[in-house]
């Protein structure tokens, strides 16, 4: 199971590396979702997907009795869930504003040119 998880991740990586690649803006976009969730999923297949009980102690004991899963990556992915998605917003918001600006998404068109026969400014004080 965790070797189909690792294809699926790196197949998810390699999908965002070509989306990331693109021209276009909204393409990278979904370049970003997607290496958000191949993270998320990289950390949980790490780690290890076993099918154990919760990690809770009872009252009358100090230490588990069994084999317990692990939380950590649970944190971890809750955490990264939270961030990926204020960073996609984030993401958003830049592009749709880019957009309305130059009224374009292609990031060749972007790019403003200086003015060829103005002289630059001086750099010193």
């Amino acid at each position: 199971m965790e070797a189909l998880f690792s294809v699926l991740v790196g197949a998810l990586f390699a999908v965002s590396i070509y989306l990331f690649l693109s021209k276009h803006i909204i393409r990278v976009l979904m370049g970003v979702a997607i290496l958000g969730n191949a993270v998320n999923l990289l950390i949980f297949t790490n780690g290890r997907l076993l099918r154990e009980v919760p990690p809770v102690i009872a009252a009358d004991e100090y230490t588990l009795q069994q084999a317990a899963a692990n939380p950590l990556p649970q944190a971890l992915i809750l955490t990264a869930i939270v961030i990926s998605f204020s960073f996609f917003a984030f993401l958003l918001v830049l592009g749709y504003r880019a957009f309305q600006e130059l009224e374009t998404d292609d990031t060749d068109e972007m790019r403003v040119a200086e003015p060829a026969d103005e002289e630059a400014p001086p750099l010193g004080y």
